[in-house]
């Protein structure tokens, strides 16, 4: 676990450890998760993702209807996350809380993108044998 810890700037990482106990397994897959994604570290990002994961977001589902917010595998995955971070250069992910389980960890963040207003974000993480096996995005 120290070995991902150590990917997150210090801030973060006294800002995660005042949550408390959880498994610490999960909860350094979603440190490393917040790392890579706000690293745009695609591959990084990707290799925590079993490659059968799915991902549902609202966003997914207003850019591109017809998923009905659902994509599957990884390849899928990781067009949807180019697309974002080739749109959005200034788009990050910061850390309001993580819950965590021996299966899922509920993560509370702030996105934020330079010109749009913050939004609030609940985002699930399902995991297994110590992959995401599905992601489930929550916003208004």
């Amino acid at each position: 676990m120290a070995q991902i810890d150590n990917c997150f700037p210090f801030e973060l990482t006294e800002q995660i450890s005042r949550f408390g106990y959880m498994n610490h397994t999960n909860r350094a897959i979603a440190l490393a998760w917040f790392a890579a994604f706000n690293a745009y570290h695609l591959e990084h990002l990707l290799n925590l993702y079993d490659h059968d994961a799915e991902h549902y977001s609202p966003k997914l589902k207003l850019r591109h209807p017809e998923t009905h917010g659902l994509i599957k595998g990884k390849e899928a995955i990781r067009a949807w996350w180019q697309d974002a971070f080739d749109r959005l250069p200034t788009l990050k992910y910061e850390v309001i809380s993580l819950t965590a389980n021996d299966y899922r960890v509920f993560m509370e963040y702030r996105r934020l993108v330079a010109g749009e207003e913050d939004l609030q974000v609940g985002e699930v993480l399902e995991i297994r044998t110590n992959k995401i096996i599905a992601s489930r995005v929550y916003h208004s």
